[in-house]
């Protein structure tokens, strides 16, 4: 059975600086302040980045002291790629079926 690919998540992802936040969460662990060296984003923007990624359950947050760690989900990513891997096996199956034109 076919499911839809999550929408909100993929607009949530779409954005160049949140993928690229993702991929680096995706190798390890990291502090607000790792992410503007790595970015080069400014801060508040990278804030507000971290935002949307942490009400979409894309990743979750971990207090250190005076700094705030942010990590990947990798269950969201999971799911999503679960999404895409069905989607793709419909797409296969797709040239099989064909509707008659009216």
């Amino acid at each position: 059975m076919m499911t839809s690919v999550d929408t909100d998540l993929m607009r949530v992802l779409a954005d160049p600086l949140r993928m690229q936040i993702v991929t680096l969460l995706a190798r390890e662990t990291l502090c607000t302040t790792h992410l503007v060296e790595e970015t080069g984003a400014k801060q508040t923007n990278l804030s507000n980045h971290l935002k949307v990624l942490r009400e979409a359950g894309v990743v979750d947050t971990e207090p250190c002291g005076r700094f705030t760690y942010y990590k990947l989900r990798a269950d969201v990513i999971a799911s999503l790629a679960g999404q895409f891997a069905e989607l793709a096996e419909s797409a296969r199956t797709a040239t099989e079926n064909k509707r008659a034109c009216p």
